[in-house]
């Protein structure tokens, strides 16, 4: 496999890839230390002090895990520093801290006219978990899922995207050098038509949780139909952003900017529909067009670099084709959309944030994730109207809410059809709550209680306390 550097695209590194015959034997390895290893056996003090290893040694190795990610996705190095890097490793002490409260067994007593009983709910690990992780976020979301997994206490497989396998390689290593024990976690490097299918419909897998495209899901859930196991999916999005006439406008203009051109629009809650209301519309876009324009895009190295470049030629073309599509449909392109001509640029995959307004609402590109920076501006005269066309979308993983008058926020918040809603903000990510869509957008959650226990079984111990008496099962058939 050859990985390029999506800012110069030349290729920084060879990596071999694994074959279905090394896929495998590495499900065995991981079966086998599950069923037979250490690592589920661990008291919670022994797997916390691991996991907390984990998370210092992400913080020793900050600015070149920064460099690698940056080199490999293209992402510009400021976001990497000082988003990326800090977050995997907060993500890692954050559920070190809380394993032991959330795998705490809780006893439930019962009382019946016929009976009484005591109920020990039990979490326990799941057993192999399979990581897929995308390619936008490498090594955060490759954080998210192993730090679940691992305070859960699975054996885990971890399979990144073949376009940027740097950061998890390194990653593995920083797990490895904690002191895990043997074969608690493995790396699978290759294409997904490749190793998928055996990585997914095999028996021994216990627990598959992907994020990543619908299409690509889709695939995941056929394959895993072979053999009955849990699926996490955190599937597309086509998230929508409502702004009030009550809004700061200044803050909600920012908070637009960076909620679609952040990580070059490459995020599964870019907020690619940005809706209006009227009485502020014209302002609202001539403010938004004009920082758009002076967003500084260049390599990722350069901590001048405000956007980077996409992760390859080919969703490049994939952006433009839906630009072409879009201005067939009757959408006006404002600015952007063009490929710079700036001679650092040109061997890389960059393409100018693009603005459209006056997009149909039955367009593909207002309802189809484009990944890519390109945002269709809307207006809208009612509530009512604001809603229906947010929720005109066959994804529900995010939104935006921009309004001063809060209960109004929050009123409007019950009605969007999303799994995530940020007030006055965008794309804050804290460990203490659930992350997830529903619709095409997938199920399951990740962080949090809800997305840790979602790496774990319940168990249900129920025992009989009938006092002075024998159960009522003795004497249904007693003779």
């Amino acid at each position: 496999m050859k990985v390029i550097n999506p800012s110069t695209g030349r290729v920084i590194r060879d990596i071999p890839h694994n074959c279905e015959k090394d896929v495998v034997g590495k499900i065995l390895r991981a079966r086998n230390a599950f069923d037979k290893g250490k690592w589920p056996r661990l008291s919670f003090a022994e797997r916390k002090k691991i996991l907390l290893k984990i998370s210092q040694g992400i913080l020793d190795k900050a600015q070149e895990l920064a460099q690698i990610e940056t080199q490999n996705t293209g992402k510009p190095i400021k976001e990497t520093t000082f988003m990326d890097v800090p977050s995997s490793a907060e993500t890692f002490r954050y559920f070190a801290e809380n394993l032991e409260n959330f795998l705490h067994p809780q006893e439930i007593n019962i009382t019946t006219q016929i009976a009484s009983a005591q109920g020990d709910l039990l979490r326990e690990p799941m057993g192999v978990a399979v990581l897929i992780v995308p390619w936008n976020y490498p090594l955060l979301i490759a954080s998210w899922k192993l730090a679940q997994s691992l305070a859960a206490g699975n054996s885990v497989i971890l399979k990144p995207s073949s376009l940027t396998p740097l950061s998890s390689l390194e990653l593995v290593k920083i797990i490895q050098e904690a002191g895990l024990p043997e074969d608690t976690v493995q790396i699978i490097l290759g294409s997904g038509d490749e190793v998928g299918i055996p990585l997914c419909s095999d028996k021994r897998v216990d627990l598959i949780s992907f994020t990543g495209s619908n299409e690509v899901g889709r695939k995941i859930i056929e394959y895993a139909s072979s053999n009955v196991k849990k699926l996490v999916m955190e599937l597309g999005g086509k998230s929508a952003s409502i702004v009030f006439a009550d809004a700061d406008l200044g803050a909600a203009v920012n908070g637009s900017l960076c909620s679609i051109f952040l990580n070059q629009g490459q995020m599964c809650t870019a907020m690619s529909r940005i809706l209006i209301e009227d009485d502020i519309y014209d302002k609202f876009v001539a403010e938004f067009t004009e920082k758009a324009k002076r967003i500084k895009l260049g390599p990722g190295e350069d901590f001048q670099t405000q956007m980077g470049p996409l992760i390859s030629d080919a969703q490049r073309k994939k952006v433009m084709n839906f630009l072409e599509r879009a201005k067939k449909e009757g959408a006006k392109i404002l600015c952007g959309g063009k490929i710079p001509v700036d001679p650092r640029m040109k061997n890389g995959y960059f393409l100018e944030p693009a603005i459209l307004t006056d997009v149909p609402p039955h367009s593909a590109i207002f309802k189809q994730e484009v990944f890519g920076p390109v945002v269709c501006v809307n207006k809208f005269s009612t509530v009512d109207e604001a809603i229906e066309l947010a929720n005109t979308s066959d994804f529900a993983l995010a939104g935006c809410i921009w309004a001063k008058d809060e209960e109004k926020a929050k009123e409007v918040a019950g009605k969007i059809n999303a799994g995530t809603i940020w007030v006055n903000t965008y794309g804050m990510f804290f460990n203490e709550l659930p992350y997830g869509g529903f619709k095409q957008s997938g199920f399951g959650k990740e962080l949090g209680r809800e997305g840790f226990l979602e790496y774990t079984r319940l168990k249900n111990i129920i025992i009989d306390k009938t006092k002075d008496a024998k159960p009522l099962v003795n004497y249904w058939y007693g003779f």
